[in-house]
């Protein structure tokens, strides 16, 4: 998420009559693990059209829009994208096994982000935007190394991280869904361009 994209949301807000107030800062809780589901957590730049790319993907429960890997407790918006809190923007992603395999899913972040890009994605710059794959098991780590390992082998440079998890905070209320709520769709296997702005 863009300085100048929350520059035309609050301006957005503004000519409708609402302030900056209007926002809801509630943070929801975090997303749990039922019956055989299975979490990942990937950040791939801003987390607004990363988010609805893997709401799309079938066998997705659910989705999160968070920060990752920090050094600060319960950051604010403000702290990530100021670059002072030491998160990137992430995605948490609930989803059942039987329907897709986290190897598949290793599969579509590497197909939508680009791996040689370092502290940044596009025009999001920054240590806040750098790419990373965090993981839950022993399991997952050894599978997200092998697929780094794969990637390095196309490229001469990647600066994709791969690590265990160490924190993950879920964001405000506001970034949740957000290009859903400004009308994009979330529909599984949905091939509408994803807008940045919504």
């Amino acid at each position: 998420a863009t300085i100048l994209a929350v520059t035309f949301y609050l301006l957005l807000f503004s000519t409708m009559g609402s302030s900056a107030s209007s926002h809801d800062n509630t943070i929801p809780p975090l997303l749990e693990a039922q019956d055989g589901q299975e979490l990942a957590t990937f950040a791939g730049g801003c987390f607004w059209g990363f988010e609805l790319y893997f709401r799309r993907i079938p066998g997705v429960v659910d989705t999160q829009a968070g920060y990752a890997q920090g050094h600060v407790e319960n950051p604010t918006y403000e702290q990530v994208c100021g670059a002072r809190s030491g998160h990137t923007e992430a995605v948490q992603v609930l989803f059942n096994p039987n329907q897709v395999s986290y190897g598949e899913l290793l599969t579509a972040f590497w197909t939508r982000i680009n791996p040689t890009q370092k502290n940044g994605q596009g025009n999001d710059r920054g240590p806040q935007y750098r790419t990373g794959i965090y993981t839950h098991s022993d399991e997952q780590l050894e599978t997200a190394n092998a697929s780094l390992q794969q990637v390095r082998g196309r490229y001469s440079e990647v600066h994709t991280e791969v690590e265990p998890m160490t924190c993950f905070y879920a964001a405000e209320e506001y970034h949740q869904r957000y290009l859903v709520k400004g009308g994009q769709s979330d529909r599984k296997n949905s091939k509408e361009t994803i807008r940045c702005y919504g």
